[in-house]
């Protein structure tokens, strides 16, 4: 395909007017009739395709381009590799390797058994299986504990009949185990699985919810100078409705899989709580599904939700946010092909949600967000994304440094901060507060202290009866709403978070992110690892680091 006419499609990403030209519509139709043999190209094609599918400005347009994404499984050529960053991961016909947890695996061998297998080629750690297949297969310790490069998985292979995979057997193996072993015992594996998307309705290319009517877009996109965030909050409820378990086992299964073919794992997608799952019409061809935790996968102290928003049926971001009080931390993914869209006015409309839904009105984002040994954030001009919404530093140092480089951009306008200056803005949390809410008491606050505070003084949380309940039993909004109601508990669990332990003072402000923000040392590794990998074209290591910053977050 000439690379002029992926130059044209491209351009139609911000070409939006009104309808009855035709003239995309033609450009599709004669792309339809091309094949892409170099990959990179393959990948921008399939990239475009797919923003317009989301944002079409024309049903004809929307139509055109899902007729190209469904066939995609037989453009590709046998060059898999480039198809496997996480840009770019789920294109039909192409696979994807990474290390999932026991509860992700478990859940796509069962709905995609021929699919998805160990990945034998990659797995250069196989010894860590000795212990755990041992304990099925009574034989192999007369070769695993005195000899090398035991190979597993022929042992594996000539255990189980044909027609089930390696995979298959061994998770059969592990259900026979108690519930609590089985996690662990997977999970110190590191096995990595190999998901062949082949011509899956769930790969990226064909994954769409059905939609009533297509939101067309016949006029310029919304974007952030669009969008305010005080007017969002102040305004009316979005329609809500609460999912019935065969469509919410639906859903959840869509979320799972579209987050793990990005390499993502998040804490409430693989522990959702099934009897509680809700659907907002947020507007615009925007629907967002969201739902807890039960109570046995419940954090201590934290509310947790979770939640995917689609664009047009088109999987095009998930949401976190971790609530105690009025205060939420909101972690907000919007997927790299559609970051050209509508971002701002997605995020604003999800802040506005759970505002109604939980009575939150404190938002916290956390220092990785927005650049902290995060480079695809500083490289995104993260920081500035929330600033512009109206977004403050509760670091004083970084404070002054937005006032510097607000200043620069005043006096010269096209300014942009530099490389190294995005890195320093990513020091610290960053909040928005809502009228009526106090300024400043949130600022200094970190869950861990006040957990370790409880953690060495149990006597320390005396938890009113009816917050407790809520917390084991009910509603996590609900133990929401009922803890902001305690003003006692909320000066109290602030005190404790905010101080040093065993003293009543604050934490004084410091110039550099609190260690408590910092990656471990050996995510840091990971890190490293990840990008020297990357070089090469492989994506191990980087799909890990994913999942575990995921996990972290």
């Amino acid at each position: 395909m000439p690379r002029k006419l992926l130059d044209r499609l491209d351009e139609w990403k911000s070409r939006f007017g009104p309808a009855g030209d035709g003239q995309l519509e033609r450009l599709l139709s004669r792309i339809a009739r091309h094949r892409v043999r170099d990959p990179q190209s393959l990948i921008r094609l399939h990239e475009t395709l797919l923003f317009l599918r989301a944002y079409p400005p024309s049903e004809e347009v929307a139509r055109l381009a899902d007729q190209i994404l469904f066939s995609f499984a037989d453009r590709i050529g046998d060059d898999l590799e480039p198809f496997e960053a996480p840009e770019v991961s789920g294109i039909g016909g192409t696979s994807l390797t990474a290390v999932f947890s026991y509860e992700v695996a478990r859940r796509l061998a069962a709905r995609y058994p021929q699919s998805v297998e160990i990945a034998w080629d990659r797995y250069d750690e196989a010894d860590r299986m000795g212990n755990v297949v041992c304990r099925f297969l009574p034989m192999l310790k007369e070769d695993y504990p005195v000899e090398a490069h035991v190979p597993f998985q022929e042992w594996i292979a000539r255990a189980h009949r044909s027609g089930v995979t390696d995979l298959e057997w061994l998770l059969q193996q592990l259900a026979t185990l108690p519930v609590e072993m089985r996690a662990l015992l997977f999970e110190s594996m590191q096995a990595p699985l190999t998901w062949r998307m082949g011509a899956l309705r769930v790969a990226r290319s064909r994954l769409r919810l059905p939609v009533r009517s297509l939101y067309l877009h016949r006029e310029p996109l919304l974007r952030r100078g669009d969008v305010s965030l005080e007017r969002e909050l102040d305004a009316a409820p979005l329609p809500i409705r609460r999912l019935g378990r065969p469509e919410a086992r639906r859903i959840l299964d869509v979320i799972l899989d579209t987050s793990a073919m990005r390499y993502r794992e998040l804490y409430g997608f693989s522990h959702p709580e099934e009897a509680r799952v809700f659907h907002a019409a947020a507007g615009r061809g925007v629907d967002i599904y969201f739902f807890g935790v039960p109570p046995e996968w419940r954090l201590p102290l934290r509310a947790y939700h979770g939640g995917m928003f689609f664009k047009n049926g088109v999987p095009a971001g998930y949401v976190e946010l971790l609530s105690l009080f009025e205060r939420a931390e909101v972690g907000f993914n919007l997927y790299y092909t559609f970051r050209e869209g509508e971002s701002a006015w997605i995020y604003a409309r999800l802040l506005r949600l759970f505002r109604q839904v939980l009575g939150v009105t404190c938002f916290s984002v956390d220092p990785y967000q927005i650049g902290h040994e995060n480079p695809e954030a500083v490289d995104s001009g993260a920081f500035w994304f929330y600033r512009k919404l109206g977004f403050r530093a509760t670091n004083p140092d970084v404070a002054r440094l937005v006032e510097h480089e607000e200043a620069r951009m005043r006096q010269t306008p096209g300014y942009r901060s530099s490389r190294r200056t995005l890195e320093r803005l990513a020091n610290g949390y960053i909040l928005y507060e809502m009228r009526g809410t106090e300024s400043g008491d949130w600022d200094h606050f970190r869950i861990r202290a006040l957990a370790q505070k409880l953690q060495s003084d149990a006597a320390a949380l005396r938890m009113p009866g009816p917050v407790a309940r809520a917390k084991k039993l009910g509603a996590e909004s609900q133990y929401l709403r009922l803890m902001q109601r305690d003003t006692r508990l909320r000066a109290a669990f602030l005190k404790w978070g905010s101080a040093r332990q065993g003293q009543g003072v604050l934490i004084k402000p410091k110039p550099s992110v609190d260690p408590d923000d910092l990656l471990s040392r050996e995510q840091s590794a990971l890190v490293k690892k990840a990008e020297s990998e990357r070089r090469e074209g492989k994506y191990a290591t980087l799909a890990r680091l994913h999942q575990m910053l995921d996990r972290k977050r």
